[in-house]
Order: C-alpha cells, then sequence, then structure tokens
C-alpha cells in the first residue's frame, strides 16, 4: 500500500467506562505501532508511564498476534511481544472494520478498542496526526482502574465522603470527567518519546 500523505483515521475508545471516553484521530498511514501508541496516549490523557500492548488478528495467518514492548530480561519460556516500533500499521490494518486491543497499564489494565474507520487525504500536505473529535475526560494515572475510577467519582461527587478531601488534592483540586476538548490535543513526536524511553538502546 502506497502510504505518502495518507492518514488512517482511528476511533479509539476506552471499554469499561459508560458514559464512553473515546477520541477519533488521523495518524500517518506509514506509522508504526509504537507511532500508534504514542498518538493514543496523547489524544487519550495518558502519560505514558506503565507499559501497553496491542493484540490483533494476524491477517495473513489468522491468529492474534501481541505487539509492544519485548521484556529485557524475559523468563524461561516467556513468549515475548513482537517489536511495536518495527511493525508497519498497514502490515495489520488493510480494510476499514479492522481492528485491535489496546491496553494500557497491566496494573491498573485499562483496555481499549482501536477500529480503523477509514484511509483518508483530508488534510493537506498530511498534517497528521490530529484528533478530530472526542469525548469525556481519560481518568486519572494509578486510580485503579474501572473499578478504582467508579469510587473516585462517587468520592469527589460527595463533599461529606470520607475520601473526599484526600481524593480532590490527589486530583490536583479538580477533576470533571465530561470535559474534553480536542483542539488542546497535543502530539508528541513518537522518535521523542522513544528517545525518551530506551535512550542508550538500538531501535
Amino acid at each position: 500500500m502506497k502510504t505518502k500523505g495518507l492518514g488512517f483515521q482511528f476511533r479509539v475508545s476506552l471499554k469499561g467506562i459508560d458514559p464512553e471516553v473515546w477520541r477519533r484521530i488521523v495518524v500517518p498511514a506509514s506509522y508504526s505501532f509504537w507511532d500508534l501508541h504514542v498518538a493514543i496516549q496523547d489524544s487519550m490523557g495518558w502519560l505514558d508511564c506503565h507499559l501497553h500492548a496491542f493484540r490483533i488478528r494476524n491477517p495473513d495467518t489468522g491468529n492474534p498476534d501481541e505487539i509492544g514492548i519485548p521484556d529485557d530480561e524475559p523468563f524461561d519460556g516467556q513468549v515475548q511481544p513482537l517489536v511495536g516500533w518495527g511493525i508497519p500499521l498497514v502490515a495489520y490494518f488493510r480494510q476499514p472494520g479492522d481492528r485491535a486491543d489496546y491496553k494500557y497499564d497491566f496494573g491498573d489494565g485499562w483496555e481499549h478498542e482501536v477500529v480503523l474507520e477509514q484511509g483518508t487525504n483530508q488534510f493537506p500536505n498530511g498534517q497528521y496526526p490530529v484528533c478530530l473529535e472526542g469525548a469525556r475526560a481519560c481518568p486519572p494515572e494509578d486510580c485503579g482502574g474501572v473499578h478504582g475510577y467508579y469510587e473516585m467519582l462517587k468520592a469527589l461527587g460527595d463533599p461529606l465522603h470520607k475520601e473526599h478531601e484526600n481524593i480532590l488534592e490527589w486530583v490536583g483540586g479538580r477533576y470533571d470527567p465530561a470535559v474534553f476538548d480536542p483542539k488542546k490535543v497535543r502530539f508528541d513526536s513518537p522518535k521523542e518519546r522513544w528517545k525518551t524511553a530506551f535512550e542508550g538502546k538500538e531501535p
């Protein structure tokens, strides 16, 4: 597939949260899975301080593949994920409707559905990535997954809750789960993010 100037439009939604937290983003079709990971982090509002992995059906074998960050010191017999920065999106995303599961923070276990909606040339000069739209704020990092998120909202919404003041201070004094503005999304360079995370290693 020719990817020059082409963008891939994805819908990214966080599983298990109602009302839904979601984003619609366009990234270069030439991106790798690492690059898409960075775009998801930035558009959702995550801080990229935990491990991640994509799980996606291999279109050639029909089997699910895991793509992410291999362990430097794997256990004997441990199945290593495929290296995300070495695999282009076009190797797996070939037509609208193709989808992947994206897991972030294996402790809190945030699961996202990533769906390719279309290929697009709607932006001149390939000015990607861009966040087109979305809804609701991303949960705060390390809030305890879906269950912890709902418990946090319960405490924040009740000034008489015994944890209200502590959690309010923990989230920085204010957290509105309904607020999201796509115009405020800023995308980091995947190459610079990689250098920060893996300085001294070979890509």
